[in-house]
């Protein structure tokens, strides 16, 4: 049930994007990939203690503060740090988690998808973006 194409699949088609650790380094993975979501039609979300603008979308300090409804919760934060993230997207209601390349956390997973969260695990949408 994670990582299978279906569930990419799902994921990408996805809307309203939370992009938590996204903040305005330009050399930061996060930077990059949230402009990939957003050329291809996804409305991106930072999500970032400085609750920065950016690629001209306003950000807020924590999930708990956006006032519309998330659909995927994209963690680019250590693998220590996601479970919180985590037990925050379930908590706020969002369809669909995904971990980032080297973020793994199997417990906090197993959470989300007891949750009824969609789940997707040390992959990138960008990179899922151009194998299709």
């Amino acid at each position: 049930m994670i990582n299978e194409s279906e569930v990419i699949d799902a994921l990408l088609a996805m809307k309203v994007w939370a992009v938590v650790g996204l903040g305005n380094n330009p050399d930061r993975a996060a930077f990059a990939v949230a402009k990939v979501l957003q050329d291809k039609g996804h409305q991106i979300i930072p999500v970032y203690p400085r609750a920065e603008v950016v690629h001209g979308e306003i950000g807020y300090k924590t999930l708990s503060e956006i006032p519309v409804q998330v659909d995927v919760v994209d963690c680019f934060v250590n693998s220590s740090l996601v479970g919180k993230v985590v037990d925050e997207a379930i908590a706020i209601g969002a369809k669909a988690v995904w971990l980032q390349l080297d973020v793994i956390d199997e417990a906090a997973v197993a959470r989300a998808q007891a949750a009824g969260l969609l789940t997707v695990m040390n992959r990138c949408p960008a990179i899922e973006y151009r194998g299709r």
